[in-house]
């Protein structure tokens, strides 16, 4: 694979905003585990989600939260549902939020996907309520 990688200034951005979002940790893990094979992955992730879309000042990080939290549910994808719930602690969504877009993604995706991706974000807020009385 190419290590010939410099970054762009839109990858620099990317990766702050994914730092923003997802916290240091994550982004720290993501990156130690990279191999490279994945590391084109990342790097295109990093560019075009973080530093294209998320990245674009037209709606707050908590807006883009609640529609991420609402598309991956709809499309049945759990570990990312619960990254981007677990996110919700520094992009601002709140709980309201997520149950709001989860009635819309029963209505417009169908009840099953909600019901399940209800299942995982009360999963997540019971592991997110543990960890802030610990």
């Amino acid at each position: 694979m190419n290590d010939a990688f410099a970054p762009s200034d839109r990858y620099r951005q990317g990766m702050a905003t994914r730092r923003a979002v997802l916290g240091d940790n994550h982004v720290d893990r993501a990156q130690s585990t990279s191999t490279d094979f994945d590391r084109p992955f990342q790097e295109l992730i990093t560019e075009a989600a973080w530093g294209h879309v998320w990245s674009r000042p037209t709606w707050t990080k908590r807006e883009r939260s609640i529609v991420t939290i609402a598309l991956l549910a709809a499309l049945g994808q759990d570990e990312e549902v619960a990254m981007h719930v677990r996110a919700t602690a520094n992009t601002g969504a709140t709980r309201d939020d997520i149950c709001e877009a989860l009635l819309h993604v029963a209505i417009y995706a169908g009840v099953p996907a909600a019901n399940h991706a209800i299942k995982i974000v009360k999963q997540v807020f019971a592991e997110m309520d543990a960890g802030e009385a610990a």
